[in-house]
């Protein structure tokens, strides 16, 4: 619902938005494209993903029809070796974990998109290392967003509390605080956190996170928290950043 919502979290990305310069292309890492090989779209024309139910119509038809890039497809694939990145070219396109923070950062759908997969059969290390080769990329104006959620537990959301965090996922998102803005490789060693089992019960929501402290690794830059904040106690919606900067 963030997509249609004007809140402190989609105010928030707007300004992270208005402290870019223009990207050549964007670049996003979706929890959303969770299967078992690593891909990037590669289409002129991605089809716009509704990868939910039982919210109102008006997200189902809500459209983002940013153009594709085959060549920044190409670049991804190039970046990534030895590593092996497919190039899909008709599956797949924007889902909503990109689609959603996109409408916000760039309302105009004016960008470039391609999307990459995450691959769950691979441990995170594989994630981080391919962060870090994908680094490059940001050299020649490829903005790279990270989309998922460090704490995401949806069968102990309480919809009653809709501005809290649990203990333990303030615990867990302490921690990768801590990694992200001070040693960025540390976040490989947060699955073995106690709390890690209730903050990731499923991995595709935290493995996005990996890329942006890879990327942050390879270039010696350091993280910086963005926004803060906790939704229905089990939720954490932290956002981190590389050379952006805006009140948390």
């Amino acid at each position: 619902m963030n997509t249609l919502e004007v809140n402190r979290y989609t105010a928030g990305w707007r300004e992270i938005a208005a402290t870019l310069p223009r990207p050549k292309a964007i670049l996003s890492v979706s929890a959303h494209w969770y299967i078992g090989a690593t891909a990037v779209t590669s289409m002129v024309k991605p089809r716009v993903i509704h990868d939910f139910y039982g919210f109102p119509q008006q997200l189902f038809d809500f459209d983002y029809p940013a153009p594709g890039s085959p060549e920044l497809a190409a670049a991804v694939v190039d970046a990534a070796k030895p590593v092996w990145v497919g190039a899909d070219a008709d599956s797949w396109g924007l889902d909503h974990g990109t689609w959603s923070v996109l409408a916000h950062l760039f309302p105009e759908a004016d960008i470039p998109v391609v999307q990459l997969s995450l691959d769950a059969s691979k441990a995170s290390a594989y994630h981080f290392d391919l962060g870090r080769r994908l680094a490059p990329l940001r050299d020649e104006g490829v903005l790279i967003v990270a989309s998922g959620n460090v704490v995401h537990n949806l069968a102990s959301m309480q919809w009653s509390e809709p501005y809290s965090g649990f203990d333990w996922a303030r615990r867990f998102d302490d921690a990768a605080r801590t990694a992200m803005t001070t040693d960025p490789a540390a976040t490989l060693g947060l699955a073995r956190h106690p709390d890690f089992p209730a903050a990731a019960p499923t991995p595709d929501h935290f493995l996005p996170l990996l890329y942006l402290a890879g990327l942050a690794d390879a270039t010696g830059e350091a993280a910086s928290t963005v926004l803060e904040g906790y939704a229905y106690g089990s939720l954490s919606m932290t956002a981190y950043a590389l050379g952006a900067t805006t009140a948390a």
